[in-house]
């Protein structure tokens, strides 16, 4: 993840208040950085703040421990990666 614009962060923001809180609506958001590190990322800080309490406050967390599958399937690396499917 890199740093938001304006206008990123306040469509994010949008978005998570249109999805986050309302029946039959759901969201899943991945990083690889700790929720902790995304505040830098905001060049609002009361926008990035409402978004990290949403995101926080109404979610479930999952950390995903171990080695990283990646460096296996880099081309060159260890066990070779799968080959692409051949157009019809």
């Amino acid at each position: 993840m890199r740093e938001f614009t304006a206008a990123q962060a306040d469509d994010l923001y949008e978005l998570l208040t249109e999805r986050i809180g309302r029946p039959g609506r759901s969201l899943i958001l991945t990083s690889n950085r700790s929720p902790s590190d995304w505040y830098p990322l905001f060049p609002n800080a009361v926008v990035g703040e409402s978004i990290l309490d949403r995101v926080l406050n109404t979610s479930h967390h999952l950390l995903l421990e171990g080695k990283s599958y990646r460096p296996r399937r880099r081309p060159g690396q260890g066990r070779p990666a799968p080959a692409a499917p051949r157009p019809p």
